[in-house]
């Protein structure tokens, strides 16, 4: 599944600290994404698909134990609940 930021979504990154700050339009309240997460919402580039994020993040990340990839599809998931994030079909 390939993943774009949706539109509707402001951010603001900090790139000294690995930080992004995430509002969507519709939202209250920011979301905060630091270290390995903002990595990730670096890597949602609506090119990459799951697959390829997740063998990037385990190229970079030692993950010996194979915890790495259903933790990240669990946040891309996350992100996709939030509407942070949308699929490339649901974007047509």
């Amino acid at each position: 599944m390939i993943y774009h930021h949706s539109t509707h979504v402001a951010e603001v990154r900090t790139e000294s600290t690995n930080r992004v700050a995430l509002l969507h339009l519709d939202a209250k309240q920011p979301v905060v994404l630091e270290g390995t997460a903002a990595t990730i919402w670096e890597l949602i580039d609506g090119r990459r698909d799951q697959s390829e994020v997740i063998a990037e993040l385990e190229a970079a990340f030692e993950d010996a134990a194979g915890e790495l990839a259903p933790q990240v599809e669990a946040f891309l998931a996350n992100l996709e609940a939030q509407r942070l994030i949308e699929t490339a079909a649901s974007a047509n």
